[in-house]
C-alpha cells in the first residue's frame, strides 16, 4: 500500500471516529468567522475606468497608476468629498488602481455603503485626470500660471516688444542702427524657432488628454470577504486544523504498540495475546466528573488511531489463546494459589479479556481482577497472591503510564510475573460448536476497584 493510500485511510479513520468533535469544531469555526464579520463591517467596491489615448509604454502606464493612487490625487478627492469620519490615511488605503487591456486604468474605491464607494471612485478618477493634465502641460498649478500657454503669451509679448524697439530705433543708416535692427531680428527668429520646437516636443500634442469613461457603476454586493465567506472560511479552517492536529499528534506519538515494547516498559515477560470480540455498544467505564462526561460526549474517550478490528476466528480458537496464557502462567507460578490481575479502569477490552481469562483458568490459579487508575495507579497490598498479572490493550498507554503501573504493583508488594495484551476483533456468528463462555463461569472471577490498603 502506498503512502498516499495510508494517509487517506488515516484521514477516513479520523472522520469516522472523531465526527462529533469535528462537527463541534466546525460550528465553533463558523461562529468565530461570524464574530470576525461583525468586528469588520462589510465593504463595497466601485470602479471607474480612465482611458489613456495614444501610444503608451508599459512603464508609462505604471507611472500613471502610481499617480492615480498618490496622496496628491487622493487628498484632493478627500477635500472634495469632505468625509469627516474618514482620515486621509484611511482614504488612501481604500483607493487602488490597476492597468487593464486597451490602455485603461481602473480606479477602485472601497466604502461602507454602495453610494460612498461610487462617489469615491468617481471623484478620484476626476482628480486623477485633472492632475495628469496639469503634469502634461508642465505645471501642477491649477491656474496654469507657468504652463506652455503662458510661455506662448510671453513670447508673443516679447515679439511685440522687439517690433516696438525696431520701430523706435534710429531710422538712419548708421552702423549702430543697422546692427541694432539686425540683432533684434535675430532675437525674433530665435524665439520663433524655440516655440516651434516647444510645440513639437509638447506631450499634450503627442497624446490627447485622459478621459473618464463614464461614472462608476454602483456596487450591488459586498466586496470579498463577505460575511458568509468568513463564516465558511472559519468552519473550513477549524476543520483542517483539527485534521492536521490529529495527524501531527499521531506522528509524534511514542506509545508502545508492539507486545515486546509493552512488556519491556512493564519489566515483565509477555505471556501472550488474546482476542476480545468487539461490541458496537461496549460497556464503557462510567464517566466521572464533568471533564469525563464531556470527553465521552465528544467521542474522544476512545483512541482513534488504532486499526480497525480484524476478523476473529471461531470460538474454539479464541479459547485456545486464553488457555495457552493460563498454561504459561501455571508454568511460571507452579505453586500459586492466587494471582492479582491488574487492569486499567478505562480499558474496556482489557477488562473483558481479564474476565474471560479468569473464567478459563477455572480457579487454578484463582485470578483476582482489580481495576486501577492509570493516572494515579494504586494497587491493594499483597495478601495471599503470588504475583501480579497486567492485562491491557496495545497502543493505549505511554511508557510512563506503564512504568507507573509497575511501580504501583511493586509498592503493594506484588511482583509483575507477566503481561497479557488484548486486542479487539470482529465477532463471527456463533455456530453450534462455538458456545460462548457461560456467564456463571465468568462470574467466578473476583472484581475489585483498587482503593488502597489490603483487600
Amino acid at each position: 500500500m502506498s503512502d498516499d493510500t495510508i494517509r487517506l485511510v488515516t484521514v477516513g479513520r479520523i472522520l469516522r471516529r472523531r465526527r462529533r468533535l469535528l462537527a463541534v469544531l466546525v460550528v465553533v469555526g463558523a461562529l468565530v468567522g461570524y464574530g470576525v464579520s461583525v468586528l469588520f463591517p462589510p465593504r463595497y467596491t466601485a470602479s471607474a475606468s480612465v482611458l489613456l489615448p495614444g501610444q503608451w509604454e508599459q512603464r508609462e502606464l505604471l507611472t500613471q497608476v502610481e499617480i492615480a493612487t498618490s496622496s496628491s490625487v487622493v487628498d484632493k478627492a478627500g477635500d472634495a468629498l469632505r468625509w469627516s469620519d474618514v482620515s486621509d490615511k484611511e482614504l488612501r488605503d481604500r483607493v487602488s488602481a490597476k492597468i487593464t487591456d486597451g490602455n485603461i486604468i481602473k480606479i477602485s474605491g472601497k466604502a461602507d455603503t454602495p453610494e460612498r464607494a461610487q462617489r469615491l471612485s468617481d471623484e478620484v478618477a476626476q482628480q486623477f485626470v485633472a492632475y495628469a493634465a496639469r503634469i502634461a502641460t508642465g505645471t501642477t498649478d491649477p491656474d496654469g500660471a507657468t504652463g506652455p500657454e503662458s510661455l506662448r503669451q510671453q513670447v508673443a509679448r516679447t515679439n511685440q516688444r522687439i517690433t516696438d524697439l525696431a520701430n523706435a530705433a534710429d531710422p538712419g543708416q548708421t552702423v549702430e542702427s543697422v546692427q541694432a535692427r539686425t540683432e533684434l531680428e535675430k532675437l525674433r527668429t530665435a524665439l520663433q524657432d524655440a516655440m516651434q520646437k516647444l510645440d513639437e516636443a509638447d506631450p499634450a500634442t503627442n497624446k490627447a488628454g485622459l478621459v473618464v469613461m463614464g461614472p462608476a457603476p454602483r456596487p450591488t454586493g459586498e466586496a470579498p470577504p463577505t460575511r458568509w465567506q468568513l463564516v465558511g472560511g472559519g468552519a473550513l479552517l477549524f476543520f483542517v486544523l483539527a485534521i492536521v492536529g490529529h495527524l501531527a499528534a499521531a506522528r509524534v506519538n511514542r506509545r508502545p504498540r508492539s507486545e515486546p515494547e509493552i512488556a519491556a516498559a512493564l519489566g515483565a515477560a509477555l505471556l501472550g495475546t488474546v482476542d476480545v470480540p468487539a461490541q458496537r455498544r461496549a460497556h464503557r467505564p462510567k464517566a466521572r466528573g464533568v471533564r469525563a462526561r464531556l470527553r465521552r460526549l465528544l467521542g474522544v474517550d476512545t483512541r482513534w488511531d488504532l486499526p480497525a478490528p480484524r476478523s476473529s476466528g471461531d470460538e474454539a480458537g479464541l479459547r485456545i489463546r486464553y488457555r495457552r496464557v493460563c498454561a504459561r502462567l501455571r508454568e511460571r507460578l507452579p505453586a500459586a494459589r492466587r494471582v492479582l490481575v491488574v487492569v486499567p479502569d478505562d480499558d474496556e477490552v482489557a477488562r473483558r479479556a481479564a474476565g474471560r481469562l479468569a473464567a478459563e483458568a477455572e480457579g487454578d490459579p484463582l485470578l483476582r481482577v482489580v481495576e486501577v487508575s492509570v493516572s494515579r495507579p494504586l494497587v491493594p497490598d499483597r495478601d495471599a497472591e503470588s504475583g501480579a498479572l497486567v492485562v491491557l490493550s496495545a497502543g493505549a498507554r505511554t511508557a510512563e503510564e506503564l512504568a507507573g503501573v509497575a511501580g504501583a504493583c511493586a509498592d503493594g508488594g506484588h511482583e509483575v510475573v507477566g503481561v497479557v495484551v488484548a486486542g479487539a476483533v470482529r465477532a463471527r456468528t456463533s455456530g453450534p460448536a462455538d458456545r460462548p463462555v457461560e456467564p456463571a463461569t465468568a462470574a467466578a472471577a473476583v472484581h475489585d476497584h483498587a482503593t488502597g490498603g489490603s483487600a
